[in-house]
């Protein structure tokens, strides 16, 4: 019976996140105070307090989830909670991956902050407003949505960019040759082709000048050995060495985030429960949707870190 502790990507965030936590446990709220002072700015009271269309924006929704995660990870271990000992892998899905990192020791909060408020602006800077897209497609197999992919390419960027299981998939890249291939999927039988509402086309070839950005940034911060073994997004393998890990994170930039096959390789090496740490539950219903035999728990209130310190012991 083993656990392994996964940790929300962008668009899990919610105004007012974490501050039960906070409130509840001075290790967490010296997390926030981390954070401020790793960026040189109150982002705990646009957390708190909003406004919603603030705290959306990619370079401080990336940091502010890490901090709930990181509050949820540091009340845990204030009360006895030792990663290493009950803990067998910890994962996240993209921005998520740093906050597992962090989790595991790999980077200090304050660095990771700062990473994660780079790799958020250098997102958004790689490509100009309207020129990329991404879009959500239902109820249609990888291989018709990569053909479809192909297909509407025509010389440009189109590509998968998240395969979050449960028959969803996320394809991103250049906006005219994402909705050639929307279209193409829908013909194909998807259930719903959706272009989504983000500001970019996030792991797409287009996001090379962010991994460029990020190999630079992660060149400057100190690596230590994961506690935990992190399942990295791009290989679907469980990693140790520091500079691999830094090397995965750069690749993850421009790659696809594999989730229906992290949860699956979860299944396959014994893993029974996964706890989603930080805000909200949608990792916990992507797991469920991919594979019913893990059982999935949150812990994102006070309420919650006791219950799963009394279920962990």
């Amino acid at each position: 019976m083993a656990i392994a502790f996964t940790f929300p990507g962008q668009g899990s965030q919610a105004v007012g996140m974490g501050k039960d936590l906070a409130d509840a446990f001075p290790e967490a709220r010296r997390v926030f105070d981390e954070v401020d002072e790793a960026l040189g700015e109150k982002l705990s009271t646009l957390i708190w307090e909003g406004p919603e269309e603030t705290l959306t924006l990619t370079a401080n929704a990336q940091p502010a989830l890490m901090a709930v995660s990181m509050a949820a990870i540091r009340a845990l271990e204030a009360r006895g909670l030792s990663l290493k000992d009950k803990v067998a892998y910890v994962a996240g899905h993209s921005l998520g991956e740093y906050s597992a990192l962090a989790a595991a020791g790999t980077f200090s909060i304050g660095d990771t902050a700062r990473l994660l408020r780079i790799r958020g602006n250098a997102m958004q800077a790689a490509v100009p407003a309207g020129v990329g897209a991404m879009a959500a497609i239902i109820g249609l197999e990888e291989p018709d949505v990569a053909a479809a992919c192909a297909e509407a390419a025509e010389g440009s960027v189109c590509q998968i960019a998240n395969d979050n299981g449960g028959g969803q998939l996320v394809i991103s890249g250049e906006k005219a040759a994402v909705e050639r291939a929307a279209k193409l999927c829908t013909e194909k039988g998807a259930k719903r082709a959706l272009m989504l509402q983000v500001s970019a086309p996030f792991h797409s070839a287009l996001m090379a000048p962010a991994a460029e950005a990020m190999r630079e940034a992660l060149a400057t911060v100190e690596k230590r050995a994961p506690v935990v073994p992190v399942l990295a997004n791009v290989v679907v393998q469980p990693l140790g060495d520091p500079d691999e890990i830094a090397r995965r994170l750069v690749e993850q930039v421009t790659g696809r985030v594999r989730w229906r096959e992290s949860v699956e390789w979860f299944g396959e090496n014994g893993v029974t429960t996964l706890y989603e740490i930080g805000s909200g539950k949608v990792l916990s219903g992507l797991a469920r949707r991919i594979n019913r035999d893990i059982a999935t728990a949150a812990i994102g209130t006070p309420a919650e870190v006791e219950a799963a310190l009394a279920a962990l012991g």
